[in-house]
Formats: structure tokens, C-alpha cells, sequence
């Protein structure tokens, strides 16, 4: 196992200026803007789910930031052990966080689109299942770096789970090809089962949240960097007493 990196400024080098912060706080602004007036104004509702529908703009968008932000966190964290680094230890973390605030978006917003569209708030279906199993584990994640309390152990450990957390999010992507489920498959290989506006909307919400993801992430590694700079300081003020 690789040695432990200094801790201080574990984002060094994956966020960039005040600049490269505030130009993607822009555009962020500007595509999350362009998608709400996309799904309120510009695709027309449902011909059988009327207004509701368009939450689905949001749930798809939030499930792709989830499985993303899981992405992340699987290749940081194999990085970590690689390298021993702590910035990719912060990275894990500061995406894991993330990918499980958007899981919880997903299932919020699913039950209020599955009650109008199935007449129930839950059902036991394999796509449901596997995301709520998913989200315990990132969940699970998250409390295991709060329960150790050697920070090299504790990055080794999350860092394992964070890998072999990661199988159920190719689980939770082909479930609804894999088994019988009552979630439509809204992307296949034969193309997008829904009209072009639609897919346009999609597409454009995708790209929104996508830098909504990473603007996030930016600054959740300064978070992680800052705290990490007082914990040094500490360090030194009690090794001068």
C-alpha cells in the first residue's frame, strides 16, 4: 500500500480559480434556465399524464447525476488505493456526498410521478428496488467516514467500499432490460420513445445538470480543502505548546 500524501490542499490541481468557478456558476445558471423554460414552456404536456410529466425532466436528470457521481467516486477511490493520495480521497467523498443528495431527488420525485402514472407512491419494482438499495449503500459509505477515526484507515476502508458499492449502478441501469418491470424504457438501441421536443428537453436538462454536478463538486472539494488546511493548523499550534 502506497504511503499517505500530505494532507493540505487535497483539491490541488482538479478545481480551478475564483474565474474557472465563477464561469461555470454562469453557464450552470444560464442551462438551468434554459431547462426550466424548456419544461414548463416550451415541450407541451402529456397527452395521458397532462402537467405531472414534466416532472420527469427532473427525475431522469437527477438519476444521471447520481450514477455519476457513483462513477466518480468508483474511479477515485481505485485511484486512491493506487496512489495513496488524499485529494482522490476527497474526491471520492465530496462526489459521494453529492451522488446521494441526487439519489434522494430520484426518490422523491419518482413516487410523485408513480402515483399518477401507476396509482401507488412505491412499488417493489426492480428499478426502484435497486436504486433504493443504492442509496443505502452511499449512505452506508458516508457513515463509515464518519466512524473511523484514523484518516488513513478510514480512506482505505471507504475507498474499498466505495469500489464494490459500485456494482449496483450498472444493476440499476439494465434492470428495467434485464427483468420485467413496469418502468418504461424510456433510451433503447432502436432510439428515444418519445416525441422530439421531449427529447430535446431531456437532452438539455442532462447537459444542465451535468454542470450543476460539477459545480457542486468544485466547491465541496474547496470545502474538503479548507478543512483539512484548519486540521493542519491545529496540528502545528499544539506542536509549538
Amino acid at each position: 500500500m502506497p504511503q499517505q500524501k500530505p494532507a493540505t490542499r487535497p483539491s490541488a490541481g482538479l478545481r480551478p480559480g475564483r474565474g474557472g468557478l465563477g464561469s461555470i456558476a454562469v453557464i450552470t445558471f444560464i442551462l438551468i434556465a434554459v431547462a426550466q423554460y424548456m419544461i414548463f414552456m416550451y415541450v407541451p404536456d402529456d397527452a395521458t399524464l397532462g402537467l405531472i410529466q414534466r416532472i420527469f425532466y427532473f427525475h431522469v436528470a437527477s438519476a444521471w447525476n447520481a450514477l455519476l457521481a457513483f462513477g466518480v467516486v468508483f474511479v477515485a477511490s481505485i485511484l486512491y488505493l493506487a496512489k495513496g493520495e488524499r485529494r482522490y480521497d476527497a474526491l471520492a467523498y465530496s462526489s459521494a456526498e453529492i451522488g446521494v443528495l441526487f439519489t434522494s431527488l430520484v426518490l422523491i420525485t419518482g413516487p410523485i410521478w408513480g402515483k399518477i402514472s401507476w396509482n401507488q407512491w412505491w412499488t417493489w419494482d426492480p428499478r426502484l428496488t435497486t436504486t433504493l438499495i443504492l442509496w443505502f449503500i452511499y449512505v452506508a459509505y458516508l457513515l463509515i467516514r464518519m466512524a473511523a477515526d484514523e484518516p488513513e484507515k478510514r480512506a482505505r476502508f471507504a475507498a474499498v467500499f466505495g469500489i464494490l458499492g459500485f456494482i449496483d449502478v450498472p444493476i440499476v441501469f439494465f434492470s428495467i432490460r434485464w427483468w420485467r418491470t413496469i418502468h418504461p424504457v424510456v433510451i433503447s438501441w432502436q432510439g428515444a420513445a418519445m416525441e422530439k421536443s421531449m427529447l430535446q428537453t431531456m437532452i438539455v436538462s442532462f447537459v444542465a445538470f451535468s454542470f450543476l454536478f460539477v459545480y457542486l463538486l468544485i466547491n465541496r472539494l474547496r470545502v474538503e480543502a479548507m478543512q483539512d488546511e484548519v486540521a493542519q493548523l491545529k496540528e502545528r499550534l499544539q506542536g509549538t505548546r
